[in-house]
C-alpha cells in the first residue's frame, strides 16, 4: 500500500503541479479500488465514480439491465426512500445523477468543496444500503421504460425494424449485425438478474473512483476507511463485442417524415485499423475531410450551409461519415460533387499547408478544451485507458505525432472502399404533392363528368 503521508503530501504540494492536468495522483487500495485525486479549482469537488459495466456487456434482450440497476440504486437507503436520499444530497449542496453507456456505469457528483466527504458518505451508503427488492425494481423499470419513448407498442416495433425514426447510421448498423435491431425491454428482467449483476459487477476491484477540485487534506485516509472496506469479486470477463457478420445494401433512401424539401446526405466509411495512434489519425483525418466538404459543398458549390464529418463507433468497428443537409432536388449533384472530391482527395492527398494548419488548430484546443473541475474530471473519466504512473498520456503529443504521410495512408484506406450511401427524406415534396393533388382533382373531374353523363343517358 502506498504512503498516505507521500498522498497527503502531493494533494498539498505546489498549485502549479495541480496546473498540469495531466498529472493525477492515483493509487489502487487493497480491495482493488482505483483512486484518481486531482487538487484543482478551489470551492467545490466533482467526483466520478466509474463501474466497469454497461450496454455492451449483455446480449439483445437484457441490455437494460446495468441501466435498470442504475435507476434502482437511486430507491433509498432507509423507509423516506428516493425522496428522503434527494433531500440529504440537497441538504448537502450538491447534486448529482448517473449515466449508463456501452462500456460504464457511472455516478456523477458536483459538491461544495467543505461538504465532500458528506457525500462521498452518502454515495457509500447508496452503493451498500439500498433497498434492492421487487416493489423498488418495478418502479424502476417504470422509470426506464419512460426514459425509452414509453410502452414498446407493436406500431413502434414495426417502424424499428424499419429503420424509421432513427439516424442514418443507426440502420447502417444493424444492416451490418453490429446493433440491436430492437429496442431491449425491461418487463422480462427480474430481481434475480439484477442482484446477480450487483454481486458481481458492482465490486470495488471494478470501480474508480475520480475526485477533482479543492480536495480534503485528510481525503485519502478517509478513502481507506470507507470506500476501502467495500468487497472485491473475483474479476469477471467482458464479452467479446459485435463484429460484422452481414452485408449492407451500398445505397439506401431512407423515408423520413410525410412531406417537405429537405433531405439528409451520408456517406459512410468502415475506419481501418491504424494501430497505436488509431484514434488521432482518424481524428485528423476527420478534420481534413470537415473543411474539404465544407470547402466543396458550401464555398464552391452552395448545396449545404453546415456540412459536416462525424466518427461513431458500433460494436467493434468505427465509422467516419460524410454529412450534409441539402435541398432535395440537390441530392444528386451534391453526391456526384462528394464523390469527385474523394476520387480527387484519393489521387492527389491531403495538401501539407492544410494539413499542418488543422493539426495545429487540433492541438491548440486540446490546451483550452477542458476548463474546470467538472470538465477535467469528465477528460479522466473518458481517457482512464490512458492513464499510467501517475500521468494521462498527453493528447497533443500524440496529436503531433501523426505524420502526413501516415494521414494520408489512412486517409486512402478508408476511401478505397466504395462505401455506404445513405439519403434521408420525406415521402413526398412540395411540388410532388401538388402533382398528385392535381392528379387526384382531374380523377374526381373525370369521375363527376362520368357519372354525369351516365346519369343523362339514363331512360326517364
Amino acid at each position: 500500500m502506498r504512503c498516505l503521508l507521500f498522498v497527503c503530501l502531493v494533494l498539498t504540494s505546489l498549485s502549479s503541479m495541480a496546473l498540469d492536468r495531466l498529472q493525477v495522483e492515483g493509487y489502487v487500495l487493497p480491495n482493488g479500488l482505483q483512486l484518481l485525486l486531482k487538487p484543482a479549482d478551489k470551492g467545490h469537488v466533482a467526483i466520478r465514480l466509474v463501474v466497469g459495466i454497461g450496454f455492451d456487456d449483455f446480449k439483445c434482450e437484457d441490455k437494460e439491465l446495468p441501466h435498470l440497476l442504475e435507476h434502482l440504486l437511486f430507491s433509498g437507503i432507509d423507509n423516506s426512500g428516493e425522496g428522503g436520499l434527494e433531500q440529504q444530497m440537497q441538504a448537502l449542496g450538491g447534486e448529482w445523477n448517473a449515466f449508463t453507456s456501452n462500456t460504464d456505469t457511472t455516478f456523477v457528483i458536483e459538491a461544495p468543496a467543505q461538504n465532500q466527504r458528506k457525500v462521498l458518505d452518502l454515495l457509500l451508503n447508496l452503493l451498500t444500503h439500498t433497498q434492492i427488492n421487487q416493489a423498488n425494481l418495478d418502479t424502476a423499470k417504470r422509470i426506464v421504460a419512460r426514459e425509452d419513448g414509453g410502452h414498446y407498442s407493436h406500431l413502434q416495433r414495426w417502424l424499428d425494424k424499419r429503420d424509421l425514426g432513427h439516424g442514418a447510421s443507426s440502420p447502417l448498423a444493424v444492416e451490418l449485425g453490429l446493433k440491436c435491431p430492437e429496442r431491449a425491454e425491461v418487463d422480462h428482467l427480474t430481481l434475480e438478474q439484477v442482484e446477480n449483476i450487483y454481486n458481481n459487477w458492482y465490486a470495488s476491484n471494478n470501480m474508480t473512483l475520480i475526485i477533482v477540485g479543492e480536495l480534503d487534506k485528510l481525503l485519502p485516509a478517509y478513502l481507506e476507511r470507507t470506500f476501502g472496506q467495500l468487497n472485491a469479486v473475483d474479476p469477471t470477463e467482458h464479452p467479446p463485442l459485435r463484429s460484422m457478420t452481414e452485408k449492407a445494401d451500398p445505397e439506401r433512401t431512407l423515408i423520413r417524415g410525410a412531406l417537405g424539401d429537405g433531405a439528409k446526405l451520408h456517406l459512410l466509411f468502415p475506419e481501418p485499423d491504424m494501430g497505436e495512434q488509431h484514434d488521432e489519425t482518424w481524428d485528423l483525418v476527420k478534420a481534413y475531410l470537415d473543411w474539404t466538404l465544407y470547402s466543396e459543398l458550401r464555398l464552391d458549390k452552395g448545396y449545404s450551409y453546415g456540412p459536416w464529418a462525424d466518427r461513431e463507433a458500433f460494436g467493434d468497428t468505427g465509422f467516419l461519415s460524410l454529412n450534409a443537409d441539402l435541398n432535395r432536388e440537390d441530392v444528386d449533384s451534391a453526391t456526384a460533387a462528394v464523390r469527385a472530391m474523394l476520387q480527387r482527395l484519393r489521387k492527389e492527398g491531403m495538401d501539407p499547408a492544410t494539413f499542418a494548419r488543422l493539426q495545429q488548430a487540433s492541438i491548440a484546443k486540446q490546451a483550452w478544451a477542458v476548463q474546470g473541475n467538472s470538465a477535467l474530471a469528465d477528460y479522466y473519466w473518458g481517457a482512464l485507458n490512458d492513464y499510467d504512473d501517475g500521468r494521462f498520456q498527453d493528447p497533443a503529443k500524440r496529436t503531433r505525432g501523426v505524420s502526413l504521410d501516415l494521414a494520408n495512408q489512412a486517409m486512402r484506406q478508408l476511401l478505397a472502399q466504395p462505401g455506404y450511401l445513405r439519403v434521408e427524406e420525406p415521402l413526398l415534396s412540395y411540388d410532388e404533392l401538388y402533382g398528385v393533388g392535381f392528379l387526384l382533382t382531374g380523377l374526381v373531374a373525370v369521375l363527376i363528368v362520368w357519372r354525369w353523363r351516365v346519369y343523362k343517358k339514363r331512360p326517364l
